[in-house]
């Protein structure tokens, strides 16, 4: 019993570490690791894919948005005989009037409307990306918590299993006249409360397969491969700079600046409307078969009204100044959440170290002295449970502290905008 004891912990401190479970994974099956899992979301993720159209429609709007509008084209009778032999022919008239015009906006609107597109374009992009790290820190999250339902199971069966044979022994002194029938009776309801355990610890790995598969936009049943390891967490020093990094690359703050420089070209793009736009016009002119004069014409547009260009003036300056306190709201908004997945890995990285360390080789300790105490009679079934118990809390509490890590990475890298 004593070595049976000493088996199975050792077994459940193996199933801790990253690479923990071994089970192999079919070859065409997601889910058997981090990376395998994310690249596949963004093979497949139907919101990339449509933000992705959304990029490349930007981009296809740049080119139009600087360039000249269409020129125009007109055709003029002149002097058309009034008489019964009506006609258009043009030697038949008097003269005719070809003109091309074309407008030309001045003030810089064609590089205000460009540099506008462009801005829309980069805010597309920072858009996508924004969405693809939350997928992946959606992603993270479900895999973690597969992967703690499956530890779950694997640490609940070795508890029957150890509680099996603790009621082996109950049973043994009992027949011997040592103990009550009642010390069996209580590890058979503890089994008992392990296997209810081990049912929702089932139901847990079954919502996290459906919840991955939404993710990963498979059907909520499709078959995973069981998770594999857990990739190795970042060296402290990786987070030194973590607040920087969410400054300059948050992907919520880029976009937000994008939408800054789109409202400042915007507002660039009214102030210009202040100026005229000049429209350039040139008109041969047929008398008979020949070509007999030329036309040049230059024509403007008279900028009026000037109240409802104020108004347009004002709606931009004010749209320009709610883009810059948003993205100081969400600059603000990122620092609090950063420092309190900071501290929350840090706090998840100290517990797993004490009861690594500490809690559960003591643990193992006092089960092994009341194991030892309850065969030769000086202690009772109950402290042996409670002993039992307690070493199950805290190799229960290590798993918890380890992926709790995890979570917390999963929510810094969302903010930092990438892998550490």
């Amino acid at each position: 019993m004593h070595s049976l004891r000493k088996t199975g912990c050792a077994l459940a401190l193996l199933a801790l570490p990253l690479g923990g479970y071994a089970a192999k994974p079919a070859a065409d099956l997601p889910g058997a690791t981090l990376p395998e899992l994310l690249i596949w979301a963004e093979q497949h993720n139907p919101e990339l894919t449509a933000m992705q159209h959304d990029v490349e429609a930007a981009e296809a709007r740049v080119q139009p948005a600087g360039a000249l509008p269409d020129p125009m084209f007109s055709v003029e009778w002149r002097d058309i005989p009034n008489d019964s032999d009506f006609t258009l022919a043009p030697a038949r008239v008097g003269s005719m009037k070809y003109t091309v015009a074309q407008t030309l906006p001045l003030g810089g609107k064609l590089e205000s409307k460009q540099r506008m597109a462009e801005a829309e374009v980069e805010k597309a992009h920072r858009q996508r990306s924004t969405l693809s790290a939350a997928l992946r820190a959606k992603l993270i999250t479900a895999f973690i918590q597969r992967y703690q339902a499956q530890q779950n199971e694997i640490l609940l069966k070795e508890e029957l299993m150890f509680l099996h044979e603790i009621e082996r022994v109950a049973q043994i002194r009992h027949a011997n006249g040592l103990t009550p029938q009642q010390d069996a009776l209580k590890a058979q309801i503890e089994q008992t409360t392990i296997k209810a355990d081990l049912i929702m610890a089932m139901t847990e790995q079954q919502q996290a397969r459906a919840k991955l598969n939404a993710l990963l936009s498979r059907p909520a049943n499709a078959p995973l491969a069981e998770p594999k390891a857990l990739p190795p967490m970042p060296k402290p020093a990786a987070l030194a700079d973590t607040a920087d990094r969410a400054i300059s690359a948050n992907p919520e703050l880029l976009t937000q600046a994008a939408a800054i420089t789109a409202a400042q070209q915007n507002q660039r793009l009214v102030q210009a409307n202040r100026y005229p736009d000049l429209t350039v016009s040139v008109s041969p002119i047929q008398v008979g078969n020949r070509l007999a004069d030329w036309e040049l014409m230059l024509s403007v547009n008279i900028p009026l009204q000037q109240t409802s260009r104020r108004s347009q003036e004002r709606e931009a300056a004010e749209m320009l100044s709610a883009a810059q306190l948003r993205q100081d709201a969400i600059a603000n908004q990122v620092q609090g959440d950063l420092q309190e997945q900071l501290a929350g890995l840090d706090s998840a990285r100290e517990q797993e170290k004490l009861i690594r360390t500490s809690l559960l080789p003591q643990a193992d300790l006092t089960f092994q002295a009341a194991l030892a105490s309850y065969q030769t009679g000086r202690v009772d079934f109950t402290t042996l449970l409670d002993a039992q118990r307690q070493m199950r809390r805290a190799r229960f509490g290590q798993l918890k502290a380890l992926l709790e890590q995890y979570l917390r990475l999963a929510e810094i890298e969302r903010l930092v905008g990438a892998p550490l």
